[in-house]
């Protein structure tokens, strides 16, 4: 992962600004991705639009991508009880993160993780048509300095810092990824492998035992997230999501970062459900 950058603490509480989407892609018939966005203080939880922009002064903001798997429609109903199963939690952190306990993030992450876990592997064993069922889970927790994240599965995040460049901060669960990162394979070579998709942990899908990758990054004005299931790689890039993120031709510019990704994958493969968050840390509100 990144190592974590200690943001300055004299600086003023920054803006959020955020877009999300999904598309079903050219070639399946129903869409396993979900994605979420909410606000969280110490009184609710509440759910965000697909675009917006907010200070950071009253409440964290909290974004997932999963993706499901299973047969029939159990992959899309995994995917949703993976995000909806977060907001049961989130009050609970918001007050680890108004008195500044860092520290009990990772514990509360864990214990997110493993209630998802445990409620997908009970509803695949309790009824036959969610047999199997599972979902990825990449997951961004806001505070006014930090972004902490959980992460299980192959769905991405992706650091993008002021200064340039992109890094994938969180680790493909699959012997691919770790070959990947181990330097065995290039990022073309990842990609064309034909065991890309084989999954070595996620949630439920019959899975005993997972260590998700857990982690924080310390952010500032200017930094930018992407969150995206694996469809999104498998039409871009990572240079292209930069490119898109940062600096999109001129026909596209005017539209959400979220957009730009999730179009130009689909139009670029399409092969399977698509889905992207975008979130840009923001000093100022932009009119």
């Amino acid at each position: 992962m990144v190592p974590p950058r200690s943001p300055d603490d004299s600086s003023p509480i920054p803006f959020i600004h955020w877009s999300g989407m999904t598309h079903v892609g050219r070639v399946r018939a129903n869409n396993e991705d979900s994605f979420l966005g909410v606000t969280v203080n110490g009184r609710e939880v509440s759910y965000l639009g697909k675009i917006g922009e907010s200070s950071l002064s009253e409440a964290d903001f909290v974004f997932a991508v999963s993706d499901g798997m299973g047969g029939a429609k159990s992959g899309e109903f995994a995917s949703r009880i993976a995000l909806d199963k977060i907001t049961k939690l989130l009050p609970k952190g918001f007050r680890l993160s108004a008195h500044g306990m860092a520290s009990g993030f990772s514990d509360l992450l864990e214990e997110l993780i493993a209630s998802i876990h445990h409620e997908l592997i009970k509803l695949g064993s309790s009824y036959e048509e969610c047999a199997g069922m599972g979902a990825t889970l990449s997951l961004c927790w806001f505070t006014p300095q930090w972004m902490y994240f959980a992460h299980i599965g192959d769905s991405r995040i992706y650091y993008l810092p002021k200064d340039g460049g992109i890094t994938q901060i969180s680790h493909d669960h699959s012997q691919v990824g770790w070959m990947r990162r181990a330097g065995q394979l290039n990022e073309r070579e990842a990609r064309n492998h034909p065991r890309r998709n084989a999954l070595q942990q996620a949630l439920g899908a019959g899975n005993q035992f997972i260590d998700p990758h857990l982690g924080a990054v310390g952010y500032r004005p200017g930094d930018r997230f992407v969150i995206c299931s694996d469809g999104l790689v498998e039409g871009l890039w990572n240079h292209n999501i930069e490119e898109l993120v940062r600096s999109p031709e001129a026909a596209v510019a005017s539209h959400e970062p979220a957009r730009r990704l999730v179009e130009q994958a689909v139009e670029n493969s399409g092969a399977d459900n698509t889905t992207a968050v975008v979130i840009e840390i923001r000093e100022t509100a932009v009119p």
